[in-house]
């Protein structure tokens, strides 16, 4: 069949990527989207696009946009109705064409249960585990509580001993209702040391199919991964036979058609492996196959729709360099990797080292709660995975962004530390090893920062004088004090000051020496103390982005005259995101403890606990179950049991 327009039902990164492909095929693209999206890039890329009013979930609307667009296909990216067979099958019923697997291979993959027995028929060795919460025994400790369908880390809950298992189902259970529909879990055997191996495949219609080697997917927070590479440093030739053999018997045995994924946990020390489930869709980390092997996901998933056959064979296929993937996300790695909210000031990417950026946003885009909070994948390839690694870092910290909180230093901190260039990446790294989440930045380093940005904003000052523009910065007629601008990081604030000399420079902190080359209203090319420096620089409101080597520094320009605030209340749990509060499990005049849950709160289909920060007695409760709050919320006061153990403690941290 001819596909001249396909509809993307998905939005963001993943929606921009299938366009790309697609319209290098000579497709029209069709997007669909809701109200919180209507400013975001992909709406703007596509040829056309439809809003919804029911949601990214309205199967029987998105299916209505594409018989009035005149599309022929709908592609599903990944998530939401990706894995739905309902949504496939009513696809296909409508006379449009599915670009993923049949509905009857979509169902049976989407549960678990019905997964691992396929693999078990298919000879693939699987890990012990039982759908009754009850056998506990019989799985062994630790053991991970799973739901049954959907994925992405939702409704996945680590239990070390029994005294946590009744909490995990319930709590695996409420997320696996709100994320899938469908409160079914199980209980599988759980491995720490182990390594996320995943083998890509691909079939067409007619009975063609071949894998594409391996990715690993270790590197993991909140059992969602966040770096992925391809080939995997644990696998060897041998290994990844092995596996690949048994991943195309899988799928040979469930019919499969298009591109899919076959997942495997590796036991790092025997390298036994073990199966756990098989995505029926394009995987986030798809890019790494790509960037290895030359062959484009996107295009053979069209081509496979369109009835096409593949074309080669197992032998064809060639693997060349190292490539590692990072997730850019907006969220918190110093509080739990919590996800951030707000609206990125700027973004704008580096144009060296060459990575391959996959965004869905811009400079101006809001970050919400509606969706989950990955801003970008960022894939680097080459001809080592040491190169690679760096190449990934170093873009990461060379990208220039702010106004939301992201993981983009950690990401760079976990690329440049000795045991992942080592190879040693485990499922437990990052407890393990405790990457740094925020940027490498010394005492010297932020003053020199701060001297960059006193120096841009003179420029400034200078650029919007009027009359006396022409005048050297802090002219005056008589000897009057040095010029000086406050500025805050965290919680330091910086003072610079600084007075304008005869040659053009500037004397800074009564012993420094700065000169500024050029300047700018978005970059500034100044030396300070014999370092030269150009960098960009975003200005918003109070908030200023200064570029430097170690990355995008932020800055709030301190008001010279402050009016007196409410000074927050000690004692106050606050949330640390929007979200909707989902238990409240203490009342007033309740003795609690350190680290005990007071508050279940719910934002972006994850559920975070928040505890107590220290021992005391509950003696205000402000919020209920069901009660949206926003980012910074008081949800309840705690009179501390010793008045000195809650000094300093503003905020708590589920």
């Amino acid at each position: 069949m001819n596909i001249t327009t396909v509809l993307v039902a998905n939005r963001g990164e993943i929606a921009g990527r299938v366009f790309r492909t697609a319209r290098s095929m000579g497709m029209r693209c069709v997007a669909v989207y809701v109200d919180a999206d209507a400013d975001s890039p992909f709406v703007a890329d596509a040829d056309e696009a439809v809003r919804l009013t029911g949601g990214y979930l309205d199967g029987a609307e998105i299916i209505a946009a594409a018989l009035a667009t005149g599309a022929e296909a709908v592609h599903p990216g990944y998530g939401f109705l990706a894995e739905n067979a309902d949504f496939a099958a009513a696809v296909e019923a409508a006379g449009l064409v599915w670009v993923g697997p049949s509905p009857e291979v979509i169902g049976t993959m989407g549960d678990k249960l019905a997964a691992k027995g396929a693999a078990v028929e298919a000879g693939v060795p699987t890990l012990p585990s039982s759908d009754d919460p009850a056998d506990d025994s019989q799985v062994g400790y630790p053991l991970l509580v799973k739901a049954v369908a959907g994925g992405g880390g939702k409704g996945m809950h680590v239990v070390d001993s029994p005294d946590g298992l009744v909490e995990a189902v319930a709590s695996a259970r409420r997320e696996a209702t709100r994320a899938f529909g469908d409160d079914r879990v199980f209980l599988e055997r759980y491995m720490p040391r182990s390594r996320h191996i995943e083998i890509q495949v691909l079939g067409d219609s007619h009975g063609n199919l071949v894998h594409l080697g391996e990715r690993e997917c270790s590197i993991q927070r909140r059992h969602q991964k966040i770096i992925e590479e391809s080939p995997s440093t644990a696998v060897d030739r041998d290994l990844r036979a092995a596996m690949g053999d048994a991943a195309l018997r899988l799928a040979r045995g469930i019919g499969y058609r298009s591109a899919g994924t076959v997942e495997f946990l590796v036991d790092d020390e025997t390298r036994e492996f073990f199966f756990l489930e098989v995505n029926t869709r394009l995987q986030v980390e798809h890019p790494v196959t790509e960037e290895v092997t030359g062959i484009d996901l996107v295009r053979e998933q069209l081509r496979i729709a369109a009835g096409e056959p593949l074309g080669y064979g197992q032998d064809d296929i060639t693997f060349t360099g190292h490539a590692i993937e990072a997730r850019l996300y907006a969220e918190d790695p110093s509080a739990g990797f919590l996800p951030a909210t707000g609206t990125l000031v700027a973004f704008d990417p580096a144009d060296s080292p060459a990575v391959r950026w996959d965004s869905g946003v811009e400079a101006g885009s809001h970050v919400g709660v509606d969706f989950d909070p990955m801003l970008a994948k960022v894939i680097a390839h080459g001809p080592t995975r040491t190169e690679a690694a760096g190449c990934l870092a170093l873009a990461l910290e060379r990208l220039h962004t702010g106004g939301v909180t992201t993981n983009r230093h950690f990401l760079a901190a976990t690329l440049r530390h000795d045991a992942f260039l080592s190879g040693a990446t485990t499922t437990d790294f990052i407890e393990r090893h405790a990457p740094s989440p925020g940027p490498a930045l010394g005492d010297d380093d932020l003053d020199r920062a701060a001297v960059v940005a006193a120096m841009w904003l003179q420029g400034r000052n200078r650029a919007d004088a009027g009359v006396l523009g022409g005048l050297r910065s802090g002219w005056r007629n008589a000897r009057l004090p040095d010029q000086q601008v406050s500025l805050s990081h965290g919680d330091r604030v910086i003072d610079v000051s600084y007075r304008s000399e005869r040659d053009g420079t500037f004397t800074v902190n009564d012993s420094g020496r700065a000169r500024v080359h050029r300047w700018s209203p978005t970059h500034i090319d100044v030396e300070v103390d014999g370092r030269r420096t150009v960098g960009r620089v975003t200005s918003a409101g109070a908030l200023l982005l200064v570029q430097t080597p170690r990355g995008t520094i932020e800055f709030g320009v301190v008001p010279r005259f402050v009016l007196p605030g409410v000074e927050e209340p000690t004692g106050g749990l606050t949330a640390p995101m929007p979200g909707v509060v989902l238990d409240v499990r203490v009342a007033v005049g309740d003795v609690v403890t350190a680290g005990q849950t007071l508050v279940v709160l719910e934002a972006m289909k994850m559920e975070h606990h928040m505890d107590a920060p220290f021992d005391g007695t509950v003696s205000e409760v402000l919020v209920v179950a069901g009660q949206q709050v926003d980012n910074g919320a008081v949800l309840m006061m705690i009179e501390p049991a010793d008045a000195g153990t809650a000094a300093g403690e503003r905020e708590a941290r589920g």
